[in-house]
């Protein structure tokens, strides 16, 4: 019987890994996954470099090693050396795709999520510093974010676009790629710059849960997915794209994340099973990615336009909750999140440093 994440990875969507760990990566635990579970990327965000240095002694001997430097440079530094050595790990992935899948990904500084120049500034500059070529860098798909990302895809950084909620917001990512791109043609340079557009999904329904009756539970994320994909393939049809296609351009792929079940009632594997889509990604917490192996099954595709979208939406518009007012809330929630992770992160890089000093 074929395992069930290879049977996803066979109906063409990429399983990333939503995770990262010091001890994974020494253990051969993100071997094992790529190997045996045909996990084929990774991502990142503060919360989980909070989590993995809160927990741990993993990372002591390295801020040690750092002196006296800004906590936030200590933990760039921290974060490039784990993810040089995951983007190794998926580096044949890399190689056997031609650069569609093997990726890493890295986020700019929260704080940073108003602020269109300094948000460029630090992205060019991390890419740099660490000089990977399978390494996103991830801007959140704020108002200031969308002018960042133009940019710097106009700059040849490849980036994860992050904290997307709504078509609306998907939309404003995905044109702003495509103008980056469009500059570059026009500049004469190279259209080989990789994106991924990440889509926030479980986030829709832990929100709505106590303002729904039963029947509408854990909808409302799957509904406007449906609308985000149905948005996704007309970028692909669309003569826009193909024209930067003709050209050597290849396409910023939607990528589905927040796809742990939150909700104890419902199936631990609910945000994979029922988001199968070819040139596609699922990046999954290392739970969720282990139940779905136990468990799961690939038993069909997304539907494209599917009549059952717009009726579950005027539902949940019966009950006075509107899709796009609310996705402004969740994305700025999203960004408040981060925010909190990365305080909490670089003051316990601080304390690290003082307990070592």
């Amino acid at each position: 019987m074929e395992h069930p994440t290879r049977t996803l990875n066979g109906l063409g969507q990429s399983l990333w890994l939503d995770n990262i760990t010091r001890s994974m990566l020494g253990d051969g635990t993100l071997l094992g996954y790529r190997e045996q579970k045909s996990v084929t990327g990774l991502t990142s965000n503060p919360t989980i470099f909070a989590q993995a240095i809160k927990s741990g002694k993993d990372y002591d001997a390295s801020i040690r090693a750092a002196g006296q430097v800004e906590p936030e440079t200590i933990f760039f530094g921290l974060a490039i050396d784990d993810l040089r050595r995951a983007a190794a790990i998926f580096e044949p992935v890399y190689q056997h795709t031609h650069g569609v899948d093997g990726w890493v990904s890295l986020e700019v500084s929260p704080l940073l999520a108003d602020d269109t120049a300094r948000t460029v500034e630090q992205s060019v500059a991390l890419h740099k510093q660490a000089a990977v070529h399978n390494l996103f860098i991830k801007v959140p798909g704020t108002p200031a974010g969308i002018g960042a990302i133009e940019e710097l895809i106009f700059r040849g950084v490849p980036i994860n676009v992050t904290l997307l909620f709504s078509p609306v917001q998907y939309q404003a990512a995905a044109d702003a790629w495509l103008r980056g791109l469009e500059r570059r043609h026009a500049a004469g340079l190279d259209l080989d710059v990789a994106s991924v557009a990440s889509i926030f999904i479980s986030r829709w329904d832990v929100k709505v849960a106590d303002k729904v009756s039963a029947e509408l539970q854990n909808k409302l994320g799957f509904a406007v997915c449906g609308q985000i994909y149905a948005k996704y393939r007309q970028l692909l049809d669309s003569p826009r794209l193909q024209r930067l296609q003709n050209a050597g351009a290849r396409v910023q792929r939607l990528l589905w994340a927040s796809t742990g079940t939150k909700d104890p009632q419902a199936s631990d594997v609910l945000y994979i099973e029922n988001l199968v889509a070819p040139l596609t990604v699922n990046t999954m917490p290392q739970k969720t990615l282990l139940a779905f192996a136990d468990h799961g099954k690939a038993a069909h595709l997304m539907a494209l336009n599917d009549p059952s979208v717009a009726s579950t939406l005027a539902k949940f518009e019966a009950a006075g909750i509107l899709v796009e007012p609310l996705a402004k809330t969740l994305q700025q929630e999203g960004a408040d999140t981060f925010v909190k992770s990365w305080r909490e992160l670089l003051d316990t890089i601080s304390e690290r440093m003082g307990a070592t000093a």
